[in-house]
């Protein structure tokens, strides 16, 4: 067993029952919060290596559901741009220290929350170009906190594709994204025999996290939980900065 103090896993089974209510459909933006929230206690890189192999479990439980359903075109266009990103992003952490670290991630969750808040609109079918830009920002954010929902968002909300086509798109993309990750993972020291078995005693948490996402759907307003994420994110986003540039730990 890991030598976490109580806070630290009372932060990671929360991010990781946080992480499965929104692998479970509700409060999609939610996902965005684990690893900034687990942040507050373990090193940022850690928690993010911590939650890549439930991801990636995940991934492939939505694939069984959701594949077909894709249009393939939009994962060709997003995922070599992701793969790009990844590349910059292990490059940058791989050079900062975990206070620096800290700091943008707290920057990003902060960007977040300010999306999620005003949500922008392009009015305008996006391109190639933009198709690249955010794909390269979703793979760069996915790296450093398994956040590339609001900027793959930004290009697949207006291209209007069917409902069940943004979401099986969505899930195909991101298992590409987060398959790609588990190298860069390896080579920053942060996916491990020992961080795998961590993340298996967490399987079970998640597991719940995506039953409990799929019963609030029917039942808890979405719009008010979404402020209380929008909230949350901004004030973990501020601590972060806070420790970030007073060099706490």
């Amino acid at each position: 067993m890991p030598d976490f103090s109580p806070l630290a896993w009372a932060l990671i089974l929360a991010s990781t029952y946080i992480t499965g209510i929104s692998k479970g459909g509700f409060a999609g933006g939610f996902g965005s919060l684990s690893v900034p929230l687990m942040a507050l206690a373990i090193g940022p890189l850690q928690a993010a290596g911590l939650l890549l192999p439930l991801l990636i479990v995940m991934d492939l439980l939505s694939l069984r559901a959701w594949w077909g359903q894709h249009d393939a075109g939009e994962v060709k266009r997003l995922v070599p741009a992701a793969a790009v990103g990844i590349v910059i992003g292990t490059l940058t952490v791989g050079s900062l220290d975990e206070n620096k670290v800290r700091l943008m991630l707290g920057v990003i969750s902060l960007a977040f929350a300010a999306y999620m808040l005003f949500k922008p609109t392009v009015h305008r079918r996006p391109g190639r170009l933009w198709a690249a830009v955010c794909g390269g920002a979703a793979g760069f954010t996915s790296t450093l906190a398994h956040a590339g929902g609001p900027p793959m968002n930004l290009y697949l909300l207006p291209r209007q594709l069917p409902k069940a086509t943004f979401i099986a798109t969505s899930v195909v993309a991101f298992a590409f994204i987060n398959a790609l990750k588990i190298g860069p993972f390896i080579w920053l020291g942060e996916l491990t025999l020992h961080s795998l078995g961590t993340s298996a005693l967490l399987i079970p948490v998640a597991w719940f996290g995506v039953r409990s996402g799929i019963w609030l759907q029917a039942r808890v307003n979405e719009k008010a939980f979404f402020r209380l994420i929008i909230v949350c994110m901004a004030l973990i986003g501020v601590q972060l900065i806070w420790r970030g540039l007073h060099g706490q730990t």
